[in-house]
């Protein structure tokens, strides 16, 4: 599953930044992403398109063949072959923007989403038909949705355009192997799916893809979500109408926690990132808000207060699984101790997982899975009130480039596994806690370690292999290496110096 490095990503960024000019970032991603989307769906439908053309008695214009299919019916001028083919003409602003009115005529849902401002004089007509030509490569054909293309290249945009903006781009895009693993544990497979803060719709996306990989039907999960960026709304917007997925993301774009648009909503299951740690959440202004059962949430950090508000939002036997940053299992400010200690003793926290560093693109801030649970004895499934389940994952992954890592899809299953079997799942097997890696506690234990919900408290150390070499041979060879370490460095030391004398530097 090593997907992080496309090869493409990053050219494509640098010839496309050559468009913005004097443009704003903030501008200019409604122009690069809306591109994107443009040739995400025409690559769909032209792949549908020769299929057709193949089959007997198909009609390859036929509208139905493709609802049918789940793929986005495009008129024809909005195809890419009619963008590509016209694209060093200077009309070619103009071709673009109503492509985008034809495809949202086509789908009311996208009405006022989707970009129709490149006719505008100042964006360089040239330049936008040099982008143009660089879409080469597909992004919507089968084989790259598979890869979820059109996500890493939304991933690699979005924290290049909050680079340039000064803000956390993991507030755009939750990698996707962490989402992975998050559906694989919570298993989304029938009822209402919620997400607070659901940025580009990376949460479902994948429990679709849960949901139609366990031969289940989509029109078995209701999403809800919402999203307080308007650029990050209409990209979900964009991003679940491709894939043919009905949501309610409300009628605009909002705060959830001053303007909840789903406020009579139970969910079956949430998934979610939250921005992390954001101290200006406006606090100060909702400390009576009827959210906050267990405490009132620091003004300075909102993590507990996402926390609150997602327990809030939980069906009676929902589940709830997120992301925090590391800091959110043992601070021990007064509000958030006062707040933990009681989802604590309510038996409300199921499950903590630590993940390994360098997973996100744009933060190396260590993150962890948090999940909750209304109820912990579900019909079926053992009970397990009074405990809570700990697992280490900090030394899985593997590196995909030089800066950012990936959980394995042998490390999703790993850890999604010793969670379903200790829920006692039906094929789940028997749950055992593992040395150095997971452990069931109990709630008193917990108590006494303060309320800290750090696996590394509880898991222990992992069992080495003894070994074998006698201390004398080890300090021989150790010394050894030592030496021929010196050696080099001295040698290097040397060099150095020589070549800075050359060029009259001495020291």
């Amino acid at each position: 599953m090593a997907t992080a490095n496309i090869g493409f990503e990053e050219k494509l960024w640098s010839m496309a930044d050559k468009l913005r000019g004097s443009m704003d970032s903030a501008e200019y991603k409604h122009v690069a992403l809306g591109l994107l989307f443009l040739k995400y769906v025409s690559d769909a439908f032209e792949e549908k398109f020769e299929s057709l053309k193949n089959e007997p008695y198909a009609d390859p214009e036929d509208r139905d063949e493709y609802i049918a299919a789940n793929i986005f019916w495009v008129p024809k001028d909005a195809r890419w072959s009619n963008i590509k083919s016209n694209a060093k003409k200077p009309e070619i602003g103009q071709i673009i923007d109503q492509a985008m009115i034809d495809i949202e005529k086509e789908n009311p849902s996208l009405k006022g989403v989707l970009p129709k401002d490149y006719a505008r004089p100042a964006l360089d007509k040239t330049r936008l038909g040099e982008v143009i030509d660089l879409f080469s490569f597909k992004v919507g054909d089968e084989a790259s949705r598979s890869k979820d293309v059109l996500g890493r290249v939304y991933e690699y945009f979005l924290s290049k355009f909050a680079s340039a903006e000064g803000k956390n781009g993991g507030e755009f895009y939750t990698p996707n192997s962490v989402v992975q693993l998050l559906v694989a544990m919570i298993e989304p497979f029938k009822g209402r799916v919620y997400d607070p803060c659901c940025g580009s719709g990376g949460m479902f996306v994948q429990s679709e893809k849960f949901v139609e990989e366990h031969q289940g039907k989509l029109g078995d999960i209701a999403v809800y979500g919402q999203e307080s960026n308007p650029t990050t709304w209409k990209l979900c917007k964009m991003n679940l109408a491709i894939r043919g997925l009905d949501s309610n993301l409300g009628e605009h774009h909002a705060d959830t926690f001053h303007n909840d648009l789903h406020k009579n909503l139970k969910a079956d299951y949430i998934l979610a990132n939250p921005p992390f740690n954001i101290s200006d959440w406006g606090g100060a202004r909702l400390t009576d808000d009827a959210r906050w059962a267990y405490g009132i949430p620091p003004v300075g950090n909102a993590n507990y207060a996402w926390i609150q508000h997602m327990v809030n939002k939980l069906a009676p036997s929902g589940v709830a699984g997120f992301v925090l940053a590391n800091g959110s299992m043992s601070t021990s400010t007064t509000a958030e101790f006062e707040i933990r200690s009681k989802l604590v003793t309510e038996d409300l926290v199921d499950c903590i997982v630590t993940l390994p560093g360098q997973l996100f693109y744009s933060t190396q801030i260590p993150v962890c899975l948090w999940f909750m649970a209304k109820n912990k004895a579900p019909k079926g499934q053992r009970d397990r009130r009074g405990e809570i389940l700990f697992i280490d994952a900090r030394k899985m992954g593997q590196m995909v480039d030089r800066t950012h890592k990936e959980l394995t899809t042998e490390d999703i299953k790993t850890i999604s596994d010793i969670y379903h079997a200790w829920r006692g799942q039906v094929d789940a097997g028997d749950y055992e806690d593992v040395k150095g890696f997971c452990k069931a506690t109990k709630l008193v234990e917990v108590q006494e370690h303060e309320y800290i919900l750090t696996p590394g408290r509880y898991v222990g150390i992992e069992d080495v292999e003894e070994d074998s070499e006698p201390f004398e041979d080890k300090m021989v060879r150790l010394t050894a290496e030592l030496a021929e370490q010196f050696t080099k460095s001295l040698h290097l030391e040397n060099e150095i110096r020589k070549q800075l004398g050359g060029i009259g530097f001495e020291f």
